[in-house]
């Protein structure tokens, strides 16, 4: 294996993984908090969700052993207003299917929209996802129509992206995201 091309793919979803939102912030863990600087783009202040976004998922996420790519409806303005703020570069943004395009019947059978997509995007190549809605249908289909392996990550959306999410991306990166079977 040579290159970052050879490496598995992260596809990333914001709302939820990195923009919690399940709860008002004083249902929030103790010791979590928003996240503001006086420095921050006028652009980034238009969302005030964007405040809850902890900056240190940026080198939490480029320590994983895989290429990023955003797989979010914020599509690249994930580049724009998220990117910078948690110190991640400009990174590939997938492009979703217009609504008329949507397999109606997956959306009947409980299929997430993103998920013909993002086999599509891989190519073959080993991807892990992380969104917070993910099913095992989800997983079932991934398992039937993509080539390469696959993780199928649910973050909690009302903590987003934390310490178990990481071991977990990490050690499925390090264990099984080469391998060609099906995770």
């Amino acid at each position: 294996m040579t290159g970052s091309a050879q490496r598995p793919l992260l596809f990333l979803d914001v709302d939820g993984p990195l923009i919690p939102f399940g709860a008002a912030p004083q249902q929030y863990p103790d010791g979590y908090s928003t996240y503001r600087t006086s420095s921050e783009p006028r652009k980034a202040d238009s969302n005030p969700l964007l405040a809850r976004i902890d900056p240190a998922h940026g080198p939490r996420l480029v320590a994983l052993p895989c290429d990023l790519v955003w797989a979010t409806a914020w599509m690249d303005d994930a580049n724009e207003c998220i990117a910078p703020r948690i110190g991640l570069p400009r990174l590939p943004v997938v492009t979703w299917p217009e609504p008329s395009e949507v397999d109606e019947q997956d959306e009947r059978d409980g299929m997430h929209w993103k998920t013909r997509a993002l086999v599509d995007w891989a190519a073959g190549r080993p991807f892990a996802w992380v969104d917070d809605e993910v099913t095992d249908i989800d997983r079932a289909w991934v398992s039937v129509h993509h080539r390469g392996q696959a993780l199928l990550h649910r973050v909690d959306p009302g903590r987003g992206l934390g310490d178990a999410d990481y071991a977990a991306l990490d050690e499925w990166f390090r264990g099984h995201g080469t391998l060609s079977s099906h995770g």
